[in-house]
Order: C-alpha cells, then sequence, then structure tokens
C-alpha cells in the first residue's frame, strides 16, 4: 500500500519510539504543566513542524550533506546541545525561585512570565531541528519500510511522515493533560514542585551532552 512493506510493523515499532522521553515530549509536557493547555499544544505545534521539517530534510538527502561535510554535523551539534543546556540551566533558575517563593507569589509571577518567557512553539521547533542525530534515525528507520520498486517513493515517505504524526501528536496529547493534572496537584505542594522542575532541567542539560558527545 502506497509503497510501505508493513504497516503494521512500522506502526508498532513509531509508537515504542515515540513513547521513548526525549528532550520533545518532556518539554511539552513541563510547559503544559506550568502554563496549561493552549501552551502546551503550541509546544505540540512546534515539535510537529520540526519533525516535518527534518523529514522533509531526510528525503532530500540531508544525511548524505552531513556524511560528506562532518563539519556541518559538528556546528548542528554545538548548537544543538548549547540550547538544550541553555533551556536545562533556566528550569534550573525557575526551581530555585519556585523553592524560594510562595505559593501566591508563585502564581503572580507565572502570570507574568508568560508573554514574556515562553514561547512554546518556537522553542519546541528549535528543539526539533537542532538534533542531527534525528535526521539520521528518520532516514535509517523509514528506509526500512518503504518499496524500493514502488514507483513514487516521495508519497512512500509522506505517508509514514503521517503516520508518525498521527502518532505523535496522540502521544503528546496524553503528555499535554497529564502535564495539566500534574500542575493541580503542585499547587499545594511548590517546594515539590521545585524539585521536579529542577530534576526536568538536569535531565535538559543531560540531552545537550548526550548530543555534544555524540557521531555521526
Amino acid at each position: 500500500m502506497f509503497g510501505i512493506t508493513d504497516v503494521t510493523t512500522y506502526i508498532i515499532g513509531t509508537i515504542l519510539i515515540v513513547i521513548l522521553p526525549g528532550p520533545n515530549s518532556l518539554y511539552v509536557m513541563s510547559i503544559a504543566s506550568r502554563f496549561g493547555i493552549k501552551t502546551g499544544y503550541l509546544g505540540a505545534l512546534g515539535v510537529f513542524t520540526g519533525d516535518l521539517i527534518l523529514i522533509l530534510c531526510t528525503v532530500l538527502g540531508a544525511a548524505s550533506l552531513l556524511h560528506a561535510f562532518p563539519w556541518l554535523f559538528t556546528i548542528l551539534k554545538v548548537f544543538g546541545a548549547a540550547y538544550l543546556s541553555w533551556l536545562g540551566i533556566k528550569l534550573l533558575i525557575a526551581s530555585v525561585r519556585t523553592w524560594s517563593n510562595t505559593p501566591q507569589k508563585i502564581t503572580a509571577d507565572t502570570a507574568s512570565e508568560v508573554s514574556a518567557e515562553v514561547h512554546a512553539y518556537r522553542t519546541a521547533l528549535t528543539i526539533s531541528v537542532l538534533n542531527p542525530k534525528a535526521i539520521f534515525f528518520y532516514l535509517s528507520f523509514f528506509v526500512q519500510f518503504v518499496d524500493p520498486a514502488y514507483p513514487y517513493p516521495a508519497i512512500s515517505f509522506a505517508m509514514l511522515s503521517f503516520i508518525l504524526q498521527i502518532i505523535s501528536m496522540g502521544y503528546l496529547t496524553i503528555l499535554i493533560f497529564s502535564g495539566v493534572k500534574l500542575a493541580s496537584f503542585f499547587n499545594s505542594r511548590y517546594k515539590f514542585a521545585a524539585i521536579c522542575v529542577a530534576c526536568v532541567g538536569f535531565l535538559f542539560c543531560g540531552f545537550g551532552l548526550k548530543l555534544a558527545t555524540s557521531t555521526l
């Protein structure tokens, strides 16, 4: 069907890959818990757009380009690692502020910071595209399910991308509403919330370190 060799296996593999913890899903859940459903979906839309860009780059041969010019991979890797680490540091700072503030002050600060500091779509999009390893993942994963004899491989990639995005958005929706539920739990437990935010910050720093030490 549409040049896809095994749809069932692809769907199962995609689900397993999507639910693995990563910076995209972690970011969407964290902003949903802090700023609500609307902001969470803005982040999810950023992830959606970033994935589409990476898939398009993969189809156009970005992986071959990075193999031919390793210094491009190094530049992307450094910028991606620095950005993830910067987000982690911001979260660590936010956790310190949350720990030292009263619940009333946290609510006021949060309300005033949404428009000034939270750019969910842009941040999620940047997290998605500043990861050259994702290009290689898409290439190595997608190519396994494209029939080489099919005359229109672009259609095959489009269908595989559509399935991936449906699964991804479904999973992000679950995370968004889970994050909102967590927010109500954290409202009266702000010190515990500060610890959780700090853990997320350390995870982002860890993602940055992992990307910085990755190789082709």
